[in-house]
């Protein structure tokens, strides 16, 4: 069974893009520092552990995970290929 690149790219970007903005309003609903998620500003600019950071970081995170997910999909085809050859 072959994966759908554009499919798995979608749905890797999805949840990529939900944790990034689900963890970061988590953050600012419990108060927190939120050390871990600031260090996402030196990979997404613009990003920041803020209600518009979270919305920011969804973009860039859907944007990465989909790119993520169609590479993922690309080389699991590609294996799938090689390796499960009939006839």
């Amino acid at each position: 069974m072959l994966l759908g690149k554009r499919a798995f790219g979608f749905s890797c970007g999805m949840v990529w893009g939900l944790i990034i903005m689900v963890g970061t309003w988590f953050i600012l609903l419990r108060g927190s520092p939120g050390e871990m998620f600031s260090k996402l500003s030196t990979f997404y600019i613009g990003y920041s552990t803020s209600f518009v950071g979270g919305i920011i970081g969804f973009i860039y995170g859907f944007i990465t995970g989909f790119i993520g997910g169609i590479l993922i999909a690309f080389f699991y085809n590609l294996a799938h290929k090689k390796f499960n050859k009939t006839g």
